[in-house]
C-alpha cells in the first residue's frame, strides 16, 4: 500500500478529518503536527438573484438584519468549507489548521468566497 505522506518514516495516523479537527490556530491542542502537507481551499462564487435583490432591498427598509443576505453569505460559507476538507481528504490529510475566509467583490452581485487553510497530518501527544 502507498503512503499518502510520501515518507517511509511516516505512518499515517487512523484520526479522520473532522470539524473538531479544524482550527483557525496554528496548531491542534492536544496533537503535534507530524507533516505539513500544504495549502488546501475551497471557493465559490455567488451571484444574487432579482428576487433576492427585491427582497434585500425591501428589509433594508426597516433596518436590522439582512436575513436574505445572511442566508446567502451563510451558505457560500459552508459549500467552501465543505470543499477544502474535501480537498483535504484528497491529500491524505486529517486535519487542518490556520483556516481562514475571505471575499472579494468581482463586480456588483457577484462575490467570490474563499476557505483556506495548511493541510497537515496530526497524531495525539504522548503522554
Amino acid at each position: 500500500m502507498t503512503d499518502p505522506y510520501n515518507s517511509s518514516s511516516y505512518r499515517p495516523a487512523t484520526l479522520l478529518l473532522g470539524d473538531s479537527m479544524v482550527t483557525t490556530a496554528q496548531e491542534l491542542p492536544g496533537y503535534r503536527i507530524v507533516r505539513n502537507i500544504g495549502l488546501v481551499r475551497g471557493i465559490t462564487v455567488r451571484s444574487r438573484s432579482i428576487v433576492g435583490n427585491f427582497l434585500g432591498g425591501l428589509q433594508t427598509l426597516f433596518g436590522g438584519n439582512i436575513s436574505i443576505y445572511t442566508e446567502l453569505c451563510e451558505q457560500a460559507r459552508q459549500d467552501t468549507y465543505r470543499d477544502m476538507l474535501q480537498h483535504a481528504r484528497q491529500l491524505g490529510a486529517n486535519a487542518i489548521v490556520a483556516v481562514r475566509y475571505d471575499a472579494t467583490e468581482l463586480m456588483a452581485g457577484l462575490t467570490e468566497v474563499l476557505c483556506y487553510g495548511t493541510a497537515v497530518a496530526v497524531e495525539p501527544h504522548d503522554g
